[in-house]
């Protein structure tokens, strides 16, 4: 009896040593303390750092290209909404859990289980708030959806993890924790801003069109009906003055031309259709030359000397010297040398009347 009852004291030792170790392993690894030592948990484990002398010839510098560096999520085929999750395996058990002293992490999340954690994260709204770690809305940055149906942006979780020392949700403290990739805060924001550009490009084209409106119709009120109007006369009248062409030299050159191509017109026509003029027809020209009662030369503006018309020239006229005077075949009366002089000035080759500009045949008046 006393051999079994050492025997069972024993082992009850050896249980509660194993049951204490496995504890400690179990604490160590849940507030990711491994650098602890279990001899003496105030004492950090020495890690050992050995120096080896490396030859200088030996060593290469390596061109890092990025070519070779690939990904397994990174694939060809691969739908960038897709959504996984990044922890698919649970982790290792520790020996308190496979003794059963501590709970066991739940299994992995199945697919219908996913959904309603998905379905739960958006009832609350989590996608549409903003991160609830950096207080920023998630736009286009990768987002995670942890068991607890929190949602926040996959390198803010990395961070908290890493500076927290342990993995726990932010939100609701949750220990060991999964978490799956999601897009649905990139989605809202696709939305949001094409609901965005479809309000602005709404709101320039009713711009427009009410500017076009205000400048069509004009409106009730009788002061802006007057203002209306008068920016309305205003451009009108800018318009009118931007149509005129103020090239005075360019204006009288054509002019020029085209009294130049007349001329030319009515002397071909004079020497295609003009004949001589008979007596007679020399003869009632004349007569309605002196009906015109013609006194002074157009030319030179002085008096002409024709025995015909010296009853009706003053007597300081009728004792200026006589000029002899020509008669054109247009019924005008100049003198000889005032028509001549003209002539020699005249820059076609038919000379044209100087008063109606037509061709003609001239008569001297003895």
């Amino acid at each position: 009896m006393h051999k079994n009852y050492c025997k069972g004291s024993s082992w009850k030792h050896k249980s509660v040593a194993l049951t204490a170790v496995a504890l400690q392993d179990h604490i160590l690894h849940n507030l990711q303390l491994q650098n602890l030592s279990l001899a003496d948990p105030f004492k950090l484990r020495s890690q050992k750092h050995t120096y080896r002398p490396v030859k200088k010839e030996t060593i290469r510098a390596i061109v890092d290209t990025g070519l070779k560096k690939t990904s397994h999520r990174q694939q060809k085929n691969e739908d960038p909404e897709d959504e996984y999750v990044l922890d698919p395996c649970p982790p290792a058990l520790t020996l308190a859990q496979r003794f059963g002293l501590v709970e066991p992490p739940a299994m992995p999340l199945t697919r219908e289980e996913w959904e309603q954690v998905k379905q739960r994260s958006i009832k609350q709204g989590d996608s549409v708030q903003p991160c609830a770690i950096c207080r920023e809305e998630f736009a286009l940055q990768p987002q995670v959806l942890l068991s607890c149906s929190h949602v926040f942006h996959r390198a803010c979780l990395k961070a908290f993890e890493r500076f927290a020392g342990k993995k726990t949700c932010p939100m609701c403290r949750r220990i060991q924790y999964q978490t799956r990739v999601i897009h649905d805060g990139a989605h809202l924001f696709k939305i949001k801003c094409a609901t965005r550009i479809q309000a602005f490009w709404r709101g320039y084209i009713v711009r427009k069109w009410y500017k076009k409106l205000r400048k069509t119709v004009p409106p009730k009120d009788a002061k802006l009906r007057k203002r209306f109007f008068e920016e309305k006369f205003t451009e009108i009248c800018q318009r009118l003055l931007n149509s005129y062409d103020t090239h005075i030299d360019e204006l009288f050159s054509e002019i020029d031309s085209t009294v130049a191509a007349s001329q030319d017109v009515f002397q071909q026509l004079d020497k295609t259709f003009g004949t001589l003029l008979s007596e007679d027809e020399w003869e009632r020209i004349q007569m309605q030359a002196f009906r015109q009662d013609i006194v002074d030369c157009p030319i030179c503006i002085m008096p002409l000397s024709h025995p015909l018309l010296q009853d009706e020239l003053s007597q300081d006229s009728c004792q200026t010297y006589f000029r002899q005077i020509v008669l054109l075949s247009c019924s005008h009366i100049f003198h000889c040398t005032c028509l001549q002089a003209f002539e020699e000035f005249s820059l076609g080759e038919r000379p044209a009347c100087p008063l109606c500009r037509s061709c003609y045949q001239k008569k001297i008046l003895n």
